[in-house]
């Protein structure tokens, strides 16, 4: 399949929160096709450093724990001090599934600090510089989930449903400086980490469910943020726009 080219894309400097695998993968690919100067934050080395040599070695890829605020906050300034970030995708997560019951307050803080708490600091980090430069996007990842209200998600729809939140008032505080946030919605997204939930007839009750039978794959997501990131999108924020099939 042929994909939209955003000439607007080319060189400029991208930052991408969980880019080792899954969706994050993705973008990191869409960026690099479209001759943009990708780094990407991941925790796990492994599959980081393989995407790294897939693409022949031009991503960059910091390992980081985006709980750690301070680690997070000091490898984006050191970053910055090549030249400041013109896109940030604010796309790590990480939907374990858990009950209501099994939720202490150590597991609170922490699922909150996993799915929503970096992407605010994230933004806040790479803002000074994309004022400075009167231009920037911010493109946060949400989830279709807590809009079907699925099971065994609490947490992580909380702080999904925070993110659409989030990205409505970083649009309406930044837009005089001239940077747009936006929100994408995936629906389910077949990765290795969504195989280990979903059985093969599990996987057909989603598809039946769409209104498009199509299976949804990484690459649809990033078509989606890749124009939202491009200077076609210049007068779009504050929305949050589904690429779900129409999974209802």
């Amino acid at each position: 399949m042929s994909r939209a080219v955003y000439p607007s894309l080319s060189g400029k400097r991208v930052l991408i929160t969980g880019g080792g695998s899954g969706i994050g993968a993705g973008l990191v690919e869409g960026f690099m096709a479209q001759g943009a100067d990708v780094t990407f934050f991941d925790i796990a080395r492994e599959d980081s450093e393989a995407l790294v040599r897939q693409l022949g070695g031009k991503p960059r890829f910091e390992q980081l724990d985006l709980t750690d605020i301070a680690a997070l906050q000091a490898a984006i300034a050191r970053l910055q001090q090549q030249g400041g970030f013109d896109i940030l995708v604010n796309n790590a997560a990480n939907d374990d599934r858990h009950s209501i019951g099994d939720v202490d307050e150590a597991y609170w803080d922490n699922r909150i600090a996993v799915n929503l708490k970096h992407m605010f600091f994230c933004a806040q980090a790479v803002i000074p510089a994309m004022r400075a430069k009167g231009a920037g996007a911010i493109i946060n990842l949400g989830s279709i989930s807590w809009h079907l209200g699925l099971e065994e998600l609490t947490l992580y729809q909380t702080c999904k449903a925070g993110i659409e939140g989030l990205t409505r008032s970083l649009a309406r505080e930044l837009g005089p400086d001239g940077i747009r946030a936006t929100c994408v919605i995936p629906g389910n997204v077949r990765t290795p980490r969504q195989l280990k939930w979903y059985t093969p007839e599990g996987e057909a009750e989603i598809v039946a469910a769409q209104c498009l039978k199509g299976r949804l794959v990484p690459d649809d997501i990033a078509a989606m943020v890749l124009f939202l990131a491009s200077d076609d999108a210049r007068l779009i924020t504050g929305h949050s726009y589904f690429v779900d099939a129409g999974w209802r």
